[in-house]
């Protein structure tokens, strides 16, 4: 006959699991649950009326052509960002892990521009590419290039994404790098013995072992495209010129704090949160698939 083992019930883990929760509860739930109520509103600049229109904001959202515009550009937006910051990543990585004298320097010099605050990392890139005083559009014009992102919006388009990747490089390099460092080198140095090449062993062996952490990586920087480069895209172009690079997170914030519409604004949020949702969970049923664990 089997013995049950019998623990005492103690408070402790609710008190050492109650902060999270709280914080979750005030910073998370409750300003979501206020997003999806106001988004059945309409109020106006002030406050002082309040009218409950249910879905008439999403109605007015899926007949608005600047807002199913932004979509597309969002989509666009978040898979270039996602693609060359993680493939840039992932090749400073596989240098960083080959390199033997000075390995710290060259490692703290690629982390760095990870602690950069994005609207730092804005500044900096508008400064570089400055049409008056920045020394890349100088240099552009030797090709031929006359670069002005205030009135191009392909060039604009091409600058935030290219300061939103290079913010992110760093977090991926880190995630990279340690998974190269976890592969047991027998491996790689058996891979080599019978005659396969770095870049054969790269594809053969050290790729599909980092699979996880690529898959990892995928999700985290959809998710950073579509939420954490608002700072970026404001110091930048503020969404300019002509909407070009007014992605749904910045067309949030203009349509709410800008021109106070504070329902329709709610409303996009709404949609946006569903539609990061739904990413996640098609990249986790479809894509998780490839991944070898």
């Amino acid at each position: 006959m089997l013995k049950r083992v019998h623990f005492p019930t103690s408070p402790l883990p609710y008190f050492l699991v109650a902060p999270q929760v709280i914080i979750t509860l005030i910073f998370f739930i409750w300003p979501a649950t206020q997003a999806v109520y106001q988004s059945f509103l309409i109020e106006d600049a002030f406050g002082m009326s309040t009218e409950f229109v249910w879905f008439e904001n999403f109605v007015y959202l899926a007949t608005d052509e600047i807002y199913l515009d932004s979509f597309g550009r969002t989509i666009l937006f978040s898979i270039c960002v996602a693609f060359l910051s993680m493939f840039l990543a992932l090749i400073l990585a596989g240098f960083a892990d080959r390199v033997i004298k000075g390995t710290t320097t060259y490692r703290t010099l690629l982390i760095w521009p990870y602690a950069v605050a994005p609207v730092l990392a804005g500044a900096l890139w508008v400064f570089m590419f400055n049409p008056t005083l920045g020394i890349f559009p100088y240099l552009l014009e030797f090709v031929g290039v006359d670069w002005n992102h205030y009135l191009n919006g392909s060039q604009a388009m091409s600058l935030v994404i290219i300061a939103a990747a290079w913010k992110q490089i760093a977090y991926n390099f880190l995630f990279y790098l340690a998974a190269m460092q976890s592969i047991p080198r027998s491996l790689i140095d058996a891979a080599a013995i019978d005659g396969a090449g770095p870049i054969r062993r790269f594809f053969d062996h050290i790729f599909p072992m980092i699979s996880p952490t690529t898959f990892f990586l995928l999700v985290i920087n959809a998710v950073y495209a579509f939420f954490d480069t608002f700072g970026i895209i404001h110091a930048i172009t503020q969404g300019g010129p002509a909407n070009a690079t007014s992605i749904l997170v910045y067309k949030v914030y203009n349509d709410g704090f800008v021109g106070l519409d504070l329902g329709g604004s709610a409303a996009q949020s709404v949609i946006l949160m569903f539609l990061v949702v739904a990413m996640t969970i098609v990249q986790f049923r479809y894509i998780e698939r490839r991944v070898e664990y």
